[in-house]
């Protein structure tokens, strides 16, 4: 079967990406939208972004009312500073959440309406030229077709998700991650792990995803550790940028499924960040697909090396399971009761949080996908055990 194969319009990679951006950044307007968070203010990113606009003339406005969990009205805010000011194109600096923010600012610029009545709905019209830098190796967002905002009336994340969404320009400078904290690393690492192995087990996977998958996730179990325990090394930091991208290529023209339907609901409830939920369900989750995937698990285990001869292709599949849990314990990530969260608040939440996970679709790209109830079980897991 034929497969559309999606990447952002240019991608600048690499150690001084962004001064190498800098003559392409001039064609797409005059006056830019920064769409950024308060941290990337005080780690000055953003002033690096603006130093460089003030040498090619282009003039900004800086928006950095974002959080972790962007809702509707961040978007609406940054709608009203884009008309209002006089932009004519959207940056979007930082994590996922400014980076999705952006775009669903573009998205609403383009098409009119509230971002609200796009969930699920194709956009008639592109967006005004956007550029993602990221600051984070994680969320894949400058690769992907996808936007994901809360509705602070429903309490559900929404997911945006079309063509339109991809990036004039990707920024990928692996200077920019040198200062996420060894916890920001590890929780946006796992998220990378979890687009690609979920884009190479996802019913909708084909040849040229799963290539950038395979790739994503072999760099990423090459590669994370090192960061995370010596965020200094820009070699590590370059690769991991890299695989983010490469795992945001990945999953935009597969699909994500079970983690990321699960991951969102907690999210929305719990306000847990993104990156971090995902780690929290991604072993869980493996543990319940494996026996649909062994054959692909057990090249997984062959390309990360935990494959050892005379393994069945079940036993090879366990053994990648448990390297991805083994590197989870290393990055220490934190489950749900480490994060604080009450067990009693969480119990009443998994129903809605179930259904809510089905409705958005991405479980039912998992190769068999998974009941409600299935669900149900799976956020109990949550709470029995450590992720080790």
């Amino acid at each position: 079967m034929a497969n559309i194969f999606l990447t952002p319009n240019y991608i600048c990679m690499g150690e001084g990406a962004l001064q190498h951006s800098k003559e392409h950044m001039k064609k797409l307007g005059t006056k830019a939208l920064v769409v950024t968070d308060a941290s990337m203010i005080k780690l000055n990113n953003v002033k690096k972004l603006t130093k460089v606009l003030d040498e090619i003339q282009i003039e900004y406005e800086v928006f950095s009312d974002i959080n972790c969990e962007p809702t509707n009205h961040m978007v609406d805010a940054g709608i009203d500073i884009y008309k209002d000011t006089g932009c004519n194109f959207l940056i979007g600096i930082g994590g996922g959440s400014p980076l999705d923010t952006m775009k669903a600012i573009g998205a609403v610029i383009g098409n009119g309406g509230n971002v609200c009545d796009y969930v699920g709905k194709p956009l008639k019209n592109p967006m005004p030229p956007t550029v993602c830098i990221p600051t984070t190796a994680g969320t894949g967002t400058e690769a992907s077709k996808a936007s994901v905002i809360t509705n602070t009336k429903t309490n559900v994340k929404m997911l945006l998700n079309d063509p339109k969404l991809m990036a004039e320009l990707a920024i990928v400078d692996p200077e920019f991650t040198l200062t996420a904290p060894p916890s920001v690393t590890a929780a946006t690492g796992i998220d990378a792990l979890t687009h690609a192995i979920e884009a190479y087990l996802s019913r909708k996977s084909f040849l040229m995803s799963d290539i950038y998958a395979v790739s994503a996730i072999k760099r990423i179990f090459a590669n994370l550790y090192e960061a995370y325990t010596n965020g200094g090394n820009i070699h590590a930091r370059n690769q991991m940028a890299v695989a983010s991208l490469e795992a945001g290529i990945s999953f935009t023209n597969s699909s994500v499924t079970l983690v990321h339907g699960m991951s969102r609901p907690i999210g929305a409830l719990f306000h847990v960040p993104h990156g971090l939920s995902n780690a929290m369900l991604l072993c869980k989750c493996l543990e319940f697909i494996a026996p649909c995937v062994v054959d692909r698990l057990s090249i997984l285990a062959k390309e990360i090396g935990c494959y050892q001869v005379g393994m069945s292709d079940m036993d090879a599949a366990k053994s990648f399971v448990e390297e991805t849990k083994k590197l989870c314990g290393q990055l220490h990530i934190q489950t749900l009761a480490e994060y604080g969260i009450d067990r009693g608040e969480f119990f009443a939440a998994i129903d809605k949080m179930a259904t809510d996970a089905i409705a958005s679709g991405s479980p039912g790209n998992t190769r068999v996908p998974p009941t409600k109830e299935d669900l149900i079980q799976i956020y109990k897991s949550l709470w029995d055990e450590s992720i080790l």
